[in-house]
């Protein structure tokens, strides 16, 4: 059994030191300008099944020099997803994006939920879920002093008030943040070429062409097809093959 336990240990110290390696191998390829070379070393470090907002982020810089600007906005918003908080992510997202030669406009959008998301881009959904949990505890802890033993003074009045209705705001935008990043299927269009259509068909009508980088939401599905509701909340029929979710 502890032979076994160490047999573990060693096998998992050494994919992992693999894994550094060829982490370490990609960069070199990027900074010789190997974007190819590049490209494909993250992308096996990804395939064994590892997540970082390092390696997205490089994947993105990566696919933005090889001028793949659909993996490229892909890769920066699931770093992004990762480390909301990193100042580099979001300059070489935003960079990136106002290079996709269709830009959705003219429809205005939610300004409230605009507003919302503006406010906790910043955070992760485990920081709210922290407080979220926090704040719990303190309006428990304050019910307990008040009406378990008996503490009945102002000070424990205005922390009860308080620590419930920083807990309810808290956790609406907890539930809020988490429908929005996990609960909405969203997706990039990485094909080159797509055309967005009125239904699930190459016959249906052409609604608007879209573009490399542009970032939807997957409502449904049907015979191929992915009804997507674009970001100015123009909506239609792409190709499965067409996006990649996040």
């Amino acid at each position: 059994m502890v032979l076994a336990l160490l047999l573990s240990i060693m096998l998992i110290g050494s994919a992992r030191a693999d894994i550094k390696a060829d982490f370490t191998a990609a960069n070199k390829f990027y900074q010789d300008k190997l974007y190819d070379s590049a490209a494909l070393g993250y992308e096996a470090i990804r395939a064994q099944g590892l997540e970082s907002s390092a390696l997205y982020f490089n994947l993105g810089n990566t696919y933005f020099k090889q001028g793949d600007l659909g993996h490229a906005v892909l890769n920066y918003l699931r770093a992004q997803r990762l480390d909301p908080s990193d100042d580099d992510i979001l300059e070489n997202l935003e960079f990136a994006r106002q290079f996709t030669r269709v830009q959705m406009e003219g429809v205005q959008l939610n300004p409230v939920s605009s507003l919302i998301e503006s406010l906790l881009a910043p955070y992760r959904l485990k920081t709210l879920g922290w407080l979220s949990s926090g704040l719990f505890m303190l309006f428990m802890l304050s019910l307990i002093l008040s009406f378990g033993l008996g503490f009945r003074g102002s000070a424990i009045r205005v922390t009860t008030t308080i620590s419930l209705i920083l807990l309810v705001l808290v956790a609406g935008l907890t539930t809020f943040k988490y429908r929005v990043d996990y609960l909405s299927r969203q997706a990039v269009v990485v094909a080159e070429e797509s055309s967005v259509r009125t239904g699930p068909s190459d016959k249906s009508d052409i609604e608007l062409e879209a573009a490399p980088g542009l970032v939807v939401e997957i409502t449904g599905e049907s015979q191929g097809y992915y009804n997507v509701l674009f970001e100015n909340k123009r909506q239609g029929w792409l190709p499965k093959q067409a996006v990649v979710e996040l």
